[in-house]
């Protein structure tokens, strides 16, 4: 049986699989992308923001067969998946238009001479992304560096093989060269080959922390640079200023967007004392509501999660919370599906000693804290291993501003839940990783700054 396989959640029908390239076709696809990064280094990168206009127009043509496959294979909501293609077009506008001026040459103040440092490609980059948005993963590496001119190895998750390969056609056949992005369904010893062979300049990983701590060690090892977009469990501070209309727009779909499989979606919501019982009567409405079926369907609102696999992984998360002391304050009826559906459930008191305190709960799991104060607040938010993102939610915006700046995290939505944009950069620290992606910031991640100075004056 391939390793690649198209399962779609809703029935736990396979439909496709995939087996994985021989040791020829991956040398001939090193190949072929370093050649393209020679050919690159002696051009342009406005020759190459025109074609990513014209992938922006591919994938608007394409839109429904991406957005159908995407919901087939991982089994979001067909309207989140429109969504994430719609994402995907405005990025790759973002870069075709912005990319060429942000790798402009920057001049530097020194009296040693004329000096200033040009941005350059350094080469193929190996992309390890994940399932739970099959297509934004992707594009928020390949549209950065393709402007660059670093060209991408596309390793994807194993259960979207098909998502991946219809990334990979819909960029060939927007002019693009020949090996602007491969996609190859590589084992992991395969993986491990690729990231040593010297043809690969980076690593660029986005997924789970066990993940990202084997890839990381095999780029150092290695001497690659490598941008790690790990997990989360997202601090939601709600003070007790927080406007209620806000608050309950916010709160529809902060935990169930992609059936809860966000990396950066409000894990953990922190609520003070005088909002505790709103805030929970808030979810029980949100999540009594949900109507579940087929994620096809624009009736449906709750969507499975992305295999029985992670279903029971998640089970077994909140088992060992409740058997831990957690209390359940609202679980929704069993869903009777062969699928992977999760009944979405409200947790509360869950103290620092329970297993899953410091885990990340990938799923339609609400875990909501009580505290005395917004210090209390800002004080366990940063108790935790994690710091991908966050909200605070308050009228006062000023105030919410000082209280994000408080938070040890990479990112901070204040009167809103995740969001994410071309020109704004997304990334964490602590075990969330390093590294940014998209914006200017990103799109240095894997840019030689090199410097050049003038000094004829000093030696004359």
């Amino acid at each position: 049986m391939a390793k690649y396989q198209s399962i779609n959640p809703y029935n736990n029908t396979e439909f496709a699989s995939y087996k994985n390239p021989t040791a020829s076709q991956i040398d001939d696809a090193l190949n072929l992308t370093h050649m393209l990064y020679k050919k690159w280094r002696h051009e342009d990168p406005a020759t190459r923001a025109e074609i990513l206009g014209e992938i922006a127009h591919s994938l608007e043509e394409n839109k429904d067969e991406l957005a159908k496959l995407m919901t087939l294979e991982m089994g979001k909501l067909l309207k989140e998946a429109e969504e994430e293609v719609d994402i995907c077009i405005e990025i790759c506008n973002y870069y075709a238009k912005n990319g060429s001026d942000f790798l402009k040459k920057q001049p530097l103040e020194t009296n040693l001479g004329n000096a200033y440092y040009i941005k350059q490609a350094t080469g193929v980059i190996l992309a390890c992304e994940p399932w739970n948005f099959p297509l934004y993963q992707v594009i928020r590496v390949f549209a950065p560096n393709f402007i660059v001119g670093n060209p991408i190895i596309l390793k994807h998750a194993h259960n979207v093989p098909g998502s991946a390969a219809l990334i990979e056609k819909i960029i060939k056949r927007s002019k693009a060269p020949e090996g602007s992005l491969i996609n190859l369904y590589l084992s992991y010893d395969q993986l491990a080959d690729v990231i040593k062979d010297p043809r690969i300049q980076g690593v660029a990983l986005t997924g789970s922390e066990r993940g990202g701590i084997s890839v990381a060690e095999e780029a150092g090892k290695n001497l690659k640079k490598s941008t790690m977009e790990l997990g989360g469990n997202d601090a939601f501070i709600i003070l007790d200023d927080a406007d209620p209309t806000i608050l309950r727009n916010v709160l529809q779909d902060a935990r169930t967007y992609n059936a809860g499989q966000v990396c950066t979606s409000s894990k953990r919501i922190i609520v003070t004392k005088s909002r505790y019982d709103e805030v929970l009567k808030m979810l029980k409405d949100v999540f009594s509501n949900l109507k579940p079926g087929d994620p096809l369907e624009k009736t449906t609102t709750l969507a499975p999660l992305n295999s029985v696999k992670a279903k029971e992984k998640l089970q077994k998360q909140v088992d060992e919370a409740i058997d831990g002391g957690a209390q359940v304050y609202y679980q929704f009826p069993e869903i009777n599906s062969n699928g992977a559906f999760f009944s979405p459930i409200i947790l509360t008191d869950i103290g620092k000693d329970n297993p899953v305190f410091n885990q990340e709960l990938f799923g339609p799991v609400a875990e909501v804290f009580c505290v005395e104060d917004e210090n209390e607040a800002i004080k366990l938010a940063n108790n935790s291993s994690y710091g991908l993102g966050s909200s605070v939610i308050s009228k006062d915006i000023e105030h919410a501003q000082d209280v994000a700046a408080q938070i040890e995290t990479g990112m901070t939505v204040i009167n809103g839940r995740w969001i994410t944009a071309g020109e704004l950069p997304f990334g964490g620290v602590k075990r969330s990783g390093y590294g940014r992606e998209l914006s200017e910031l990103g799109m240095m991640a894997f840019v030689n700054e090199h410097l050049v100075i003038d000094v004829t004056k000093n030696n004359r």
